[in-house]
């Protein structure tokens, strides 16, 4: 422990230089309106950068300080659009937007700002230490993640999907399903077979994440806007306190806790991601609050407790995807591979010499990370009140807002008017499948999550020439299975129990 302490003394010696302070500041900064903007996201944000960052000659560890606080600033900018006109910054925000956005349509923006702006702070920090305490055993224990324990636990992500099903499970079935078969448009990575493409080049690449979240929510969400105008309900509900109280905190602590360490170890896996946190961690925390206190869980309709533990589990995923970075040399995320760009540029190769080589590039990043984080929670505090003053914006001025900031992050991604044209069409079906009160959230998570389940199963199966046992051979495998079943039967049994003990108490009662 004193050599932690030592080593994160030389980190904020590092951190703390005035060049250091202020290229933190400014990365936060850029780092939240890259996240509020849809379509940028991290990944775009860190790129654009990054180059930038390599021809201002600044020295290493100060470059990475500069990519890390975009990082984590984009983290905490996704959660503000998806709050305030429900259109997620990035896919990890999808969640929020799930009780987020019905708090602000009852008033509530400024307290859904504020307590998310606590999650994400909490989120980060808790991961910062893990990384500090427990860096090189945790690295270690993601070496053990296979193409198959990598399937299992997407199984396991899906099982949890179930949380998601709420009062109408065939159709957030039905969702989900769209989702999967949506995943499945494009090349076959391994055949090269063009799947669902009907000829046309423009879904050889499958149909874009962005364009299909933008479609379903922002255009949708538009949709929506325009004909409670025209029908002349009130849009959203003028905002009441900017700032969280204690017995809010109180409520969410120990989900915005549970949220960070599920995210800190989702984290830690290379390729899960920030997505798949946040999905485990909501869906965690509906079935445990639904479980304790079945009356008063509103999850899906304005939940505070649905806000924070999403929030701090995306932050904490993003913060983790460190880890294997710094101890492996493998990217956690997509967007610590861009960074990992940055070292390759100053001929540094991340791994476990790292440590030992370079000190001051480790532990300044941890350290950076602690003064970062303190810096995104100083900012988007006190801003509570602009970002909530948007709900006060009409919507004859707010939807073509939303249209111009969609189009261009459309338009971002291929630079085609096909993705335009598809951003619509998917838009249109979008509002078509809420006004049928069909959720969203298991369809972006069928999307994402199928991807990733069929390549991890495919690459399983390739190793063993089809032989199906490697699915379940390892320790990790099998108790990710467990956990899946756990997961599916436990409620179910608990209800069956439940209502047992109501059926027997009847007759005694009666009698």
């Amino acid at each position: 422990m004193n050599d932690i302490f030592g080593h994160l003394a030389t980190g904020f010696s590092v951190a703390l230089t005035p060049l250091n302070l202020l290229i933190a500041a400014i990365g936060s900064f850029i780092g939240t309106i890259v996240g509020v903007l849809p379509g940028l996201g991290p990944i775009n944000g860190v790129a654009i950068l990054m180059p930038l960052a390599f021809a201002m000659q600044l020295p290493p560890e100060s470059s990475l300080i500069l990519l890390a606080a975009v990082y984590i600033g984009c983290e905490y900018g996704g959660r503000i659009s998806s709050i305030l006109i429900n259109v997620p910054g990035e896919a990890s925000a999808i969640m929020t937007a799930l009780d987020g956005y019905p708090m602000a349509r009852q008033g509530k923006a400024g307290v859904a700002l504020s307590i998310s702006a606590w999650s994400s702070f909490v989120g980060s920090a808790v991961a910062t230490v893990g990384i500090a305490i427990a860096a090189p055993l945790l690295a270690r224990w993601a070496l053990a993640f296979g193409p198959a324990e990598y399937f299992a636990l997407m199984v396991f992500a899906f099982c949890c999907l179930a949380g998601l099903m709420g009062e109408q499970p065939v159709k957030a079935l039905l969702a989900a399903a769209v989702g999967l078969a949506l995943s499945t448009v494009g090349i076959d990575e391994n055949s090269g077979i063009y799947r669902y493409t009907f000829d046309s080049l423009h879904l050889s690449d499958g149909i874009q994440f962005v364009v299909v979240v933008i479609g379903l929510f922002s255009v949708s969400e538009m949709l929506l806007l325009l004909e409670q105008s025209v029908t002349g309900n009130a849009v959203v509900k003028p905002t009441g306190r900017t700032l969280f109280n204690m017995r809010e905190v109180a409520m969410t602590w120990w989900g915005t806790v549970r949220g960070a360490l599920i995210g800190f170890v989702v984290g830690v896996l290379p390729g899960a991601g920030a997505t798949v946190a946040s999905a485990m961690a909501y869906s965690t925390e509906k079935r445990l609050v639904e479980q304790s206190d079945p009356e008063g869980a509103h999850f899906g309709k304005g939940d505070i407790r649905g806000l924070a533990s999403p929030e701090a589990a995306n932050n904490a995923s993003a913060t983790g995807s460190f880890v294997p970075m710094l101890t492996l040399g493998v990217p956690g995320s997509g967007t610590t591979a861009v960074m990992m760009g940055v070292l390759a540029l100053y001929n540094i190769t991340p791994g476990p010499a790292l440590f030992e080589q370079r000190p001051e590039i480790v532990w300044g990043l941890i350290a950076s990370l602690f003064i970062g984080n303190a810096m995104l929670l100083a900012m988007n505090i006190p801003m509570v009140g602009v970002f909530a003053r948007m709900l006060s914006v009409p919507t004859w001025a707010l939807v073509p807002f939303i249209v111009t900031v969609s189009t261009i992050g459309v338009y971002s991604v291929h630079a085609t008017t096909f993705d335009l044209v598809m951003m619509v069409a998917l838009g249109v079906v979008g509002y078509l499948l809420r006004k049928m009160s069909v959720p969203m959230a298991p369809l972006i998570l069928g999307l994402v999550l199928g991807n990733m389940m069929e390549q991890n199963l495919r690459r399983a199966l390739s190793i063993t020439n089809g032989d199906t046992a490697i699915l379940w051979e390892s320790p990790v495998s099998i108790g990710l299975w467990l956990c899946a079943a756990a997961v599916l039967i436990v409620p179910v049994t608990m209800r069956v129990l439940a209502r047992r003990r109501a059926g027997a108490s009847e007759p005694a009662a009666s009698a």
